[in-house]
């Protein structure tokens, strides 16, 4: 088990959902957590329940306020904000730049900040919530799988690149999980995500279980390791099967 004891964690978009779970993880591990949401109510609520700081606002923009009232320091970063951006690739170039801004940037952001303080001390782990869509798709949801594979691609490349400097770095990637999030991706999380959903505190299991044995991926639904070799090796397959379930939303939304 990983030794979180005292560590300074920061998690974005935790006003509910895995972000919320991740907090009460951590604190519950004897963390000192930052509980950062776009809500300031419900980050409120989160960090009062777990004897958190609440620091509200776009998660771009926190981390240098959440480092000084961690007394100076982040060791953990918890990049769990994201935005279910719906549509094809007629949505909105606004839809586009929002879903990139929060699911990609505010990843780059986030990481150039603490990148020179953490590389300077040979430490600092940086927590990605992805989703299986990063590592596959979404039907229905362009902006977010394109965005979410690019979420998947800064991560796996700071793991790359900063790993023998003592950056761990982890992806979660899970399916359908029980939270707000999953209720509005309607019909097509009803038809691809609710029948295996997960609770949030679930996925908080698996980043321990992850961080413990060291593993970048982190999949807390494993068929999604088979579902992955599958598009690697025969993506024509993969590709069928998948417009397969595309004909059968469109049927379902009829």
């Amino acid at each position: 088990m990983t030794n979180v004891q005292s560590k300074a964690v920061v998690v974005t978009g935790a006003g509910g959902g895995i972000g919320a779970a991740l907090a009460r993880r951590f604190a519950a591990e004897g963390a000192r957590v930052v509980v950062n949401d776009i809500d300031e109510t419900k980050a409120k609520a989160v960090a009062d329940e777990i004897g958190g700081i609440a620091i509200p606002g776009d998660a771009s923009a926190i981390v240098e306020e959440a480092r000084q009232a961690l007394d100076g320091t982040v060791d953990i970063y918890c990049a769990n904000a994201g935005l279910a951006s719906g549509g094809t690739e007629s949505a909105d170039e606004q839809v586009w730049a929002r879903a990139w801004d929060v699911n990609v940037m505010a990843h780059v952001r986030a990481a150039h900040t603490l990148l020179p303080a953490w590389l300077e001390r040979g430490e600092g782990r940086f927590v990605s919530t992805v989703s299986a869509a990063g590592l596959l798709t979404m039907v229905g949801a362009a902006p977010y799988s394109v965005t979410k594979h690019g979420a998947y691609a800064f991560a796996e490349w700071l793991s790359l690149t900063y790993r023998h400097r003592g950056i761990k770095v982890h992806a979660i990637c899970p399916q359908g999980v029980r939270t707000d999030m999953l209720t509005a991706a309607g019909s097509a999380g009803d038809l691809v995500l609710a029948p295996t959903a997960i609770e949030p505190e679930d996925v908080a299991d698996a980043l321990f279980q992850g961080m413990a044995e060291d593993r970048f991926l982190i999949l807390p639904h494993p068929e999604v390791a088979e579902y992955y070799r599958v598009r690697a090796a025969e993506p024509d397959r993969w590709l069928t099967g998948m417009n397969h379930l595309q004909q059968k939303w469109e049927t379902h939304t009829k």
